[in-house]
């Protein structure tokens, strides 16, 4: 009986933290160089955020929103353009043929 009681304690804290993260957001930034003999080879620079989709729209951040590889509406977008461009590029094409 002591097992159930503290692992129902130990998911509900879990569950409680993952709302807190979601509903408040966590950055976790750092950066990785190498350098040898004082001369910086590499940097690379690593930020991570946790927050739920709603709190990163609060926050100015929506890039997924534009990128064709997760948003199905920026796929679309991206399609159109290039449509248009290749229409325009066809109809420059036909002229210079026309005009020959």
């Amino acid at each position: 009986m002591p097992q159930q009681i503290s692992k129902s304690i130990e998911t509900t804290n879990l569950a409680d933290i993952l709302e807190r993260v979601l509903d408040k957001g966590i950055v976790i930034a750092g950066d990785i160089q190498i350098k040898l003999a004082d001369v910086e080879l590499l940097t690379i620079k690593i930020r991570l955020m946790i927050a739920s989709v709603d709190k990163a729209k609060e926050m100015g951040i929506n890039w997924w929103e534009a990128d064709p590889y997760l948003n199905t509406k920026a796929k679309k977008v991206e399609i159109e353009k290039e449509k248009d461009k290749l229409e325009k590029r066809v109809k420059k094409l036909e002229a210079e043929l026309a005009s020959k």
